[in-house]
């Protein structure tokens, strides 16, 4: 390997174009190829990497000889037939965007890949890396005593629109609570350090996507809900979604609670859409509430302003791509997050989707039994 690591990309719309704004800013990392069929998508990642080969498939992308490793950024629905791909043509370290799969049928494919894929994969879950995230994390279990309640929040503005617009529809998403949630089902599982048994769910279409028609056809992904999830070391995390809150001061509202005490993360949404008449954006919060002695404690987790400028999620896609690229230099043995990980976030989703949809508490043995 070179001093540089060189990166191939499959899938470069919207979310690709933060993995190469990000890529930009590491230390002797570049991106060498990228295959993106949508013209005008493969146009801007051209301007953001110059020098990057653009090509014309994805075995087109695997044969050019000097790649180091590859991230996975299409659509949702076309990540497993790519990992199969990988596993017969070139095996090389991958990050794969989340959902790592959308239908219960893959479930088998996953698993023959994740047991006989040599290489290392990582499964983006990019909010890990949010700073006032990493900072609740590091400090959880000391505030609470050991947490019992964990409650998610996240008040954001609907879906944004993709190429082909694969994102209005379950059937290629995986649906909201797996596209949209997995993130969160991820970050459920790490903070308590246990594996999810039973998920109830409420939720709806309530508010988005409702007037819109693509090839006369009504889009079917929920807007909002909640998810309750019990854990098997008695812990229990809840999940509130709403897809319609663009208005809220922070997007993201992160509360752990133990016998101790509680602490939270509040992380703004995209400065990009911050009304410039209110002013600068919010600024990323830690607090900590200790039962005894009682009284709050402020204290603000600024993010570097060029991570900011290089993405929408708080600079953690940087951070992300940091740990990436030591596994991929043989400086780390494990990604932090693996195919089972991903693959348990994704079961969690679609066990919320079930809920709703059924009307039933679903048991997790239901999905993985």
């Amino acid at each position: 390997m070179s001093n540089t690591t060189n990166y191939g990309i499959i899938g470069c719309g919207m979310m690709g174009h933060e993995h190469m704004r990000n890529i930009a800013l590491l230390d002797n990392a570049r991106v060498a190829g990228v295959f993106e069929p949508d013209k005008e998508m493969a146009r801007i990642a051209q301007s953001i990497a110059p020098d990057a080969q653009m090509v014309a498939s994805i075995d087109a992308l695997l044969d050019l000889p000097k790649l180091d490793c590859i991230l996975i950024v299409s659509p949702n629905f076309r990540h497993v037939e790519q990992l199969e791909l990988l596993a017969t043509k070139r095996h090389l370290p991958v990050l794969v965007e989340k959902p790592l799969f959308t239908d219960i049928e893959q479930i088998e494919r996953i698993n023959t890949f994740a047991n006989t894929y040599p290489s290392p994969v990582w499964v983006a879950m990019e909010y890990r890396y949010m700073p006032p995230i990493t900072a609740l994390l590091n400090c959880a279990d000391d505030v609470t005593g050991g947490i019992k309640m964990l409650t998610i929040r996240e008040h954001r503005f609907p879906f944004l629109e993709k190429v082909g617009d694969w994102n209005r529809f379950d059937r290629y998403s995986g649906g909201t609570f797996v596209e949209k949630c997995c993130h969160f089902f991820d970050l459920m599982r790490l903070v308590l350090k246990s594996e999810p048994i039973r998920v109830m769910a409420s939720g709806g279409q309530d508010a988005n996507h409702i007037d819109e028609r693509y090839n006369g056809e009504q889009p079917d992904i929920l807007d909002n809900g909640y998810v309750i999830v019990d854990f098997a070391n008695g812990s229990r995390a809840m999940l509130e979604l709403c897809m319609f809150a663009e208005g809220a001061e922070y997007q993201e509202e992160i509360s752990a609670v133990g016998p101790n005490g509680k602490v939270e993360a509040l992380v703004p949404g995209p400065g990009r859409f911050w009304p410039d008449h209110l002013g600068e954006a919010p600024v990323p919060q830690l607090i900590v509430s200790p039962r005894t002695p009682k009284g709050p404690v402020h204290k603000d987790i600024p993010v570097d302003p060029a991570l900011l400028d290089a993405g929408d999620h708080n600079g953690s896609t940087y951070y992300q791509h940091q740990g990436f690229l030591e596994l991929v230099r043989g400086h780390r043995d494990q990604p932090d997050v693996s195919l089972n990980d991903g693959k348990i976030a994704v079961l969690i989703g679609m066990a919320a989707q079930i809920s709703i949809r059924e009307h039933r508490i679903v048991h997790m043995s239901e999905l993985t039994d």
